[in-house]
């Protein structure tokens, strides 16, 4: 009887650790990024996103998230934004030759407030997702809610740091989505581009990833080129 008991609980523990290994969760991963704000006028801009998502840290691919949205700047405080997202997902961890990946176009709303408060400064982002999903065999629709919670705190002229705290919550089905907790060390590398350096603890209702993240962040002042010439008398 001890026998048999001992085996179960040696077979339990191979069976959470293959699961474990299977979706990459001991793995940890890669998330490479571009975030672009291109101003177009006083208070209109252009966001520009680029993502690309892996199992490890170069390899073994994961997600990629191509977004793009206006920007409504109701004040230096306050931003709301209308978007659009591509997303192709690899969900399984083991690179199979004919592996299809599930496809995702996504509708977004967004409204962002910022404060400050000492030297900290404090963003606010609220989103709601339409998002369409395509698994090949079929179709789904669903809809969440985020809301991240954002702190940077300068540190000189030229490094800063940044943290933030995201929970994503399902409008169907089970209420709890993910929880993304995020730390960087940020660099200003011009006055309009900087370059941060992250750890990312992405938290699911049954698994938990850890993801290095390299973000670059270009926020061009494009309002020259939008500009109409005024003719010449």
């Amino acid at each position: 009887m001890i026998k048999r008991i001992a085996l179960g609980i040696l077979m339990l523990g191979l069976t959470v650790q293959l699961n474990a290994q299977n979706n990459g969760e001991n793995e940890l991963g890669a998330w490479y990024m571009y975030f672009g704000t291109n101003k177009i006028a006083d208070r209109f801009s252009i966001h520009t996103e680029a993502q690309f998502r892996f199992y490890e840290a170069a390899s073994n691919f994961n997600q990629m998230l191509l977004r793009t949205g206006l920007n409504y700047h109701i004040s230096k405080e306050a931003i709301a934004t209308m978007g659009y997202g591509y997303i192709t997902t690899d969900g399984t961890f083991e690179e199979f030759p004919n592996e299809t990946n599930s496809k995702e176009h996504r509708i977004f709303q967004q409204f962002i407030l910022k404060n400050k408060v000492w030297e900290f400064l404090f963003e606010h982002r609220y989103r709601l997702e339409q998002r369409f999903l395509d698994f090949g065999n079929r179709t789904d629709t669903q809809h969440r809610g985020r809301y991240r919670i954002q702190m940077t705190l300068p540190l000189t002229e030229t490094f800063f740091l940044n943290f933030y705290d995201e929970l994503f919550i399902n409008l169907q089905d089970d209420l709890f989505g993910q929880n993304r907790l995020y730390g960087a060390l940020g660099i200003h590398v011009t006055e309009n581009s900087s370059v941060q350096f992250g750890y990312l603890r992405n938290q699911f209702a049954n698994a938990v990833y850890n993801r290095v993240q390299i973000g670059i962040f270009y926020n061009p002042d494009l309002r020259k080129v939008f500009k109409k010439k005024t003719p010449k008398d």
